[in-house]
């Protein structure tokens, strides 16, 4: 049984601190080294098998022509505001120079020459989409062999190129492209810090104590050491997306500190019960390290089950993220106890949120110690909660309006990929972004690129540059490059929108669907449009049609899993539908803030941007898990005092105050976390910081202390309804109340249904 397992590990782990503390620093130690040895750069690669982008991309690679891999940009302009390249020897002479140091950096296959076209005509420089037509800014554009022949270090060499030109040369110089996407460093430094600080002091405030205040952040900075070393090896195996290791610092940091205040709080309790150190350890991870173990896996299969969307990159992201909440759910239940072991008696005083877990049992032996206890903190919830209980209906329809109300915007979601005009005018991608803007027009900086197969019909390629160059939504198309091996033809073509504008997918969408079709007519030839937007747009496009899916399966997952836990069928469909009402909730508001710029400046945000293709089924999948973590906490205690009771009405307030402030700490602790990371520069690392924040604050505010108790008063005792023949049916599982109560651990007798 799992609560006997957990019992035997936390109690040996507690008996023995120093050598299990040891075997974590050792185990910290070599994942270090394997990263340091074996590990590799994190890298985006935004493509998935039979889209249509990737068709092109296979027909680039054949023709060889070059544009199949990574891309930069150079861009310049005179640092004397008034003068340009036609007239400005001196700037000319500069452009010479800085295209001939780039084309020298290791690894380039080849760049355009802007001094060239220059020397050509006037003319020839601006149809070129070398030099703007006043003169002003210049383009280098750098090819670089595929992603997988090139490294970060490749980047550096660009960038120390750049400024080094920038102190010798007259010239304004700035930077982008694909491979600034692929390998610069992730975001989450600094927010893993301040996450870190907030939650130390939240800590604090809660515990009244340092040595408590310290444990759990011990723990989590050991768990997350190894879970993103781990990551960091994983790299060197297989392409790991750069959202990665960020996401999964912000996700074990608050899972981790949550799962170890779960636990330390429970210690305490046994702690001032009179307990030995090591028994109270053992028996608090026997106790709540069930939902530990269960809200983590909960976590890790919901992640794990986007497989099912068919993008690489999501899935490996996936793997990476779950690896690092196992590292904390295994921290959580062998780490923790062995520093309650080494802590020992120290941690028996008994601090603010030991006094609102304690249990009638406990209410003499407390008050003799604690006069506050079960008054003070535990007073002012329950008489919230039976306040709520008093008036169910306004509750449960003023919060659920309040919830619907939010989830609205949901309605305008638009997925897409942020681009460069998204991130700090700080940032060098930013500065190139606008330059190009202002010189060539916004579509000059996300190019398609179109490739066909002309299958021996020389005519089809000359109608597709012709066709193509008439839509209302293309501003210019390139001169057509021709594989003499392979007949397969490539031209670049840019829209008249940037990267990330709904119209510009709406040309991509048209181009496939009406004008490609169109020009090939009954040939036997084959057009694909290809290019990072077209890839962005085909990748958003699958996650969004996949989306339904994964929803339902996790949806059905949770309602079994609880249904087991409670046995109980409207417990687990109410605690479904609660979740889904609050994640709605969450990114509603992140349409507002990311789409509309509701609140944009208050993190930062400088520009509204489209909400990340894969960040809706990512946040579905952390949210449901961690939510599932309160939901079995909270539930627990509500049906362990109906099984003792038998009242519905006093279950509820008992059960729900009880848990209260626990879950409200844990909540601002994991809210606190991820807002920290809200703050970092990179748009996508703000939508999973506020997106997970608000899902969290919704959870545990509105959901849990409003809408719980309100549905759970409406519903009365068919809350535990389960017909007799499917209980017969369904497993008594490690999980579930009956066989592993919170007192199952001291033998107590098993509390009987009482009638009233």
């Amino acid at each position: 049984m799992l609560s006997k397992a957990l019992l035997r590990l936390g109690t040996s782990a507690a008996r023995h601190p120093w050598r299990v503390i040891a075997a974590w620093l050792l185990a910290a130690m070599l994942a270090v080294l394997a990263a340091v040895a074996f590990g590799g750069r994190t890298a985006d690669s935004m493509t998935a098998p039979g889209l249509d982008s990737q068709r092109a991309a296979e027909l680039i690679e054949r023709a060889g022509t070059g544009q199949e891999g990574m891309t930069a940009q150079v861009v310049v302009t005179p640092r004397d505001g008034g003068a340009t390249f036609f007239d400005d020897d001196g700037a000319r002479t500069a452009l010479t120079r800085l295209q001939a140091d780039v084309k020298r950096l290791p690894h380039v296959l080849g760049t355009s020459d802007p001094a060239r076209a220059l020397d050509a005509g006037r003319g020839t420089a601006v149809r070129g989409g070398l030099v703007s037509a006043d003169g002003r800014i210049a383009v280098v554009r750098v090819q670089y062999p595929d992603q997988s022949r090139l490294s970060a270090e490749d980047l550096h060499a660009l960038v120390d190129l750049g400024d080094r030109l920038r102190a010798e040369l007259p010239l304004r110089v700035e930077m982008g492209g694909s491979l600034f996407y692929a390998f610069s460093d992730p975001d989450g430094g600094a927010s893993e810090l301040i996450g870190i600080l907030a939650a130390a002091a939240i800590l604090f405030l809660a515990f009244g104590s340092l040595v408590a205040a310290a444990l759990p952040i011990g723990m989590a900075v050991f768990g997350l050491t190894v879970g993103v070393a781990t990551v960091t090896v994983l790299a060197g195996v297989t392409d790991v997306p750069t959202f990665a290791p960020v996401l999964g610092s912000m996700v074990g940091l608050g899972v981790g500190i949550d799962y170890a205040l779960f636990v330390l709080a429970r210690h305490r309790e046994y702690l001032a019960r009179g307990l030995e150190p090591h028994e109270a350890a053992g028996r608090a991870v026997a106790t709540a390290g069930r939902p530990v173990v269960f809200a983590g896996g909960t976590v890790v299969v919901s992640i794990l089950g986007m497989a099912v969307a068919n993008v690489p990159f999501m899935t490996v992201g996936g793997f990476a993220v779950s690896i690092v909440v196992l590292t904390m759910v295994l921290a959580s239940v062998t780490l923790l106890p062995a520093f309650l072991g080494a802590a020992g008696p120290r941690l028996a005083r008994a601090g603010r949120i030991v006094r609102a877990l304690q249990t009638r049992k406990l209410g003499r032996f407390a008050r003799r110690r604690h006069p506050a206890a079960g008054a003070a903190h535990a007073a002012g919830w329950r008489r919230w909660i039976g306040h709520v209980s008093r008036h169910p209906v306004p509750y449960a329809v003023g919060a659920a309006g309040l919830l619907l109300t939010a989830a609205l915007p949901v309605l305008g979601l638009r997925v897409g990929l942020p681009d460069d005009g998204s991130l700090p005018q700080s940032r060098t991608e930013r500065r190139a972004y606008d330059l190009v803007a202002e010189g060539f027009g916004p579509g000059t900086n996300g190019p398609l690129v179109i490739a066909a197969d002309p299958s021996g019909d020389g005519g089809v390629v000359d109608r597709l540059v012709t066709t193509v160059a008439a839509d209302p939504g293309i501003a210019s198309v390139a001169p057509t490059q021709i594989d003499r091996a392979t007949g397969i033809a490539t031209f670049v073509v840019f829209p008249t929108t940037s990267p990330q504008d709904k119209a510009t997918a709406d040309t991509i969408a048209r181009l496939r669907t009406d004008v490609l079709p169109t020009a090939i007519g009954r040939d036997p030839a084959r057009a694909h449009v290809g290019g990072a937007a077209a890839s962005l747009s085909d990748v958003g496009r699958r996650t969004s049609q996949r989306l339904p899916v994964f929803v339902a399966a996790v949806l059905a997952m949770s309602f079994l899993l609880l249904m087991l836990v409670f046995r109980s069928i409207l417990v687990p469909l109410k605690a479904v539908l609660l979740n889904l009402l609050s994640i709605g909730a969450s990114y509603g508001i992140m349409v507002a803030v990311f789409q509309w710029g509701w609140g944009g400046a208050l993190i930062g945000l400088e520009a509204t941007v489209p909400i990340v293709s894969f960040i809706p089924m990512f946040l579905f999948a952390i949210l449901f898990g961690l939510s599932m973590d309160y939901e079995v906490f909270l539930l627990s205690r509500v049906r362990e005092e109906y099984l003792r009771t038998g009242d519905n009405d006093t279950a509820i307030v008992e059960g729900v105050s009880r848990t209260a402030r626990i879950i409200t700490s844990a909540a601002l602790i994991m809210v606190a976390v991820f807002l920290s990371f809200a703050v970092a520069e990179d748009p996508s690392t703000k939508m999973f910081g506020l997106g997970l924040a608000t899902a969290i604050f919704i959870d545990a505010t509105v959901v849990r202390m409003v809408l719980v108790p309100a549905t759970m008063t409406l519903l009365g005792r068919t809350n535990w309804w389960l017909p007799k023949w499917l209980d017969r049916m369904l497993p008594r599982g490690p999980v579930g109340t009956e066989d592993a109560d919170a007192e199952s651990t001291d033998e107590a007798p098993r509390p009987r249904l009482v009638e009233r």
